[in-house]
């Protein structure tokens, strides 16, 4: 891998929540953020010049990497009726099938594609565990590994977030036969989040998940709680995506998920509520009480048909809230915040919704970037992100000859890059200082592209254009 930078200079970049001009970024031999300095109108000899406007790099604070390989691939229908649960039964054969070199390559094809859309971290909620066969592997973290080396392949962070997962539903005791390769325990869990941690790996950090209150009972989520303990981590789970999972809940437990949840644990900034879909008003204030984030994925939600969330109930409160690209329909970060953004104005029937007059020009893109910003770094378990000192140092660099960027007046480029470009218009991206994407192009790009590929002729059978 090349030699980090140590010294960058960009004539625009994105501070503090605004476009700052003249601005100096030094790295430190860890590969964070030393200093970051505005109003330098001479770039240092020392520097690198960067060739266009500057971002931070976002989360992506919610994947499952092996349903890249199922993208594109359930747009069909051919019962009566299609939902969120047909798509998951169908989304289990590829679970079933995928060997652990398959998960490598497909793993590290889709974060090639995240960095290419902007990501430069990805919170991966993993529960692909064991053997196609549902036994455990002679290491039992086979699977993760798989992952967290795709992710070393390709030069991206991650947050790995094993999963606990053991039961069908609320009134099943266990898992159904084509989930087998999902089970584990709260040990399981832990061992996992352990072994992550302690990697020394630069760019790997771990957490833990729970795939839902349906998928995990009470006992159980309570004992891998008390085995987290106070530590700093985060703890994500699934919550009130579908409007089965909420009258399952009432009628299992008499509450709502949400509410269920805060009353049962005590919630804190280490959990993240993904897809918090279907939330009432109290849940949210409950939520925000708590100091928890939500994590919403506006590509997956809207290819699922699982809703719509009450965005700016949300950021009326104040709850952190960051994004996710979930099952890669869509790996970009500017479109999963154009459609957050395009679902509040179908459903209120209005413009700018998510825009706040008088903070950052108004702009509904700046306000949702920040949001997403902030917000995925905790999701991440990273306590400073974006152009602030001791962050690690991970940049954009976008592309101001691109379409939809062409000619648009340097304060209104973040708008532009969310709302007129239908590809992330990006040079150049940076994680801890390195350059891992110049001029849209990955070093590893056509090896990592050739494995995918033949990993998933070998899952479907068929070449590509066939």
């Amino acid at each position: 891998m090349n030699a980090p930078q140590t010294l960058f200079w960009a004539a625009q970049a994105w501070v503090q929540g605004r476009w700052q001009r003249g601005v100096c970024l030094e790295v430190d031999a860890m590969g964070r953020w030393s200093r970051i300095e505005s109003g330098v109108a001479v770039a240092p000899a020392a520097a690198m010049v960067l060739q266009g406007p500057v971002l931070p790099g976002l989360v992506n604070a919610h994947s499952h990497a092996f349903q890249r390989a199922f993208a594109g691939l359930a747009e069909r229908r051919n019962t009566e009726a299609d939902d969120f649960w047909s798509w998951r039964d169908r989304m289990y054969g590829v679970a079933l099938a995928l060997t652990p070199a398959q998960m490598r390559a497909v793993a590290a094809q889709l974060y090639v594609e995240m960095l290419q859309g902007g990501y430069t971290q990805v919170c991966e909620f993993h529960y692909l565990h064991h053997s196609e066969r549902g036994h455990p592997y002679e290491d039992p973290a086979t699977m993760a590994w798989a992952v967290a080396d795709a992710a070393q392949d390709a030069g991206l962070g991650l947050t790995l977030l094993p999963v606990l997962y053991e039961r069908a539903g609320f009134a099943q005791g266990a898992l159904r036969e084509d989930q087998r390769r999902f089970a584990s325990t709260p040990e399981f869990v832990a061992t996992l989040q352990k072994g992550a941690q302690n990697a020394a790996r630069p760019l790997l950090n771990g957490g833990v998940a729970i795939h839902s209150l349906r998928a995990a009972a009470p006992g159980s989520v309570a004992q891998l709680l008390q085995s987290v303990g106070d530590q700093d981590m985060p703890l994500h789970i699934h919550i009130a995506e579908q409007m089965q999972e909420v009258n399952d809940c009432l009628a299992h437990t008499g509450q709502r998920p949400i509410a269920w949840l805060a009353q049962a644990h005590a919630l804190d900034a280490r959990w993240q509520l993904v897809h918090a879909t279907h939330a009432e008003a109290a849940e949210m204030d409950a939520v925000r009480r708590s100091g928890a984030g939500i994590v919403i994925c506006p590509s997956t939600e809207g290819n699922l048909g699982d809703g719509f969330t009450d965005v700016p109930g949300w950021l009326q409160r104040g709850v952190p809230l960051a994004i996710g690209s979930d099952s890669h329909v869509c790996r970009q970060w500017m479109q999963e915040l154009r459609w957050l953004e395009y679902g509040q104005r179908l459903l209120l029937q209005r413009r700018n919704i998510a825009a706040r007059p008088g903070w950052a020009y108004g702009a509904t893109a700046a306000r949702l970037f920040e949001a997403a910003l902030q917000a995925g770094g905790a999701a991440a378990g990273q306590h400073r992100w974006g152009l602030v000192a001791g962050a690690r140092a991970d940049l954009l660099v976008l592309d101001p000859a691109a379409s939809g960027l062409l000619g648009v007046p340097a304060n209104h480029m973040l708008d532009a890059s969310v709302f007129a470009c239908d590809s992330a218009p990006l040079r150049e991206v940076y994680v801890a200082g390195r350059c891992v994407i110049r001029q849209g192009r990955h070093a590893r790009q056509d090896a990592i592209a050739a494995r995918f590929e033949a990993a998933m002729l070998a899952l479907w059978g068929e070449p590509a254009g066939a």
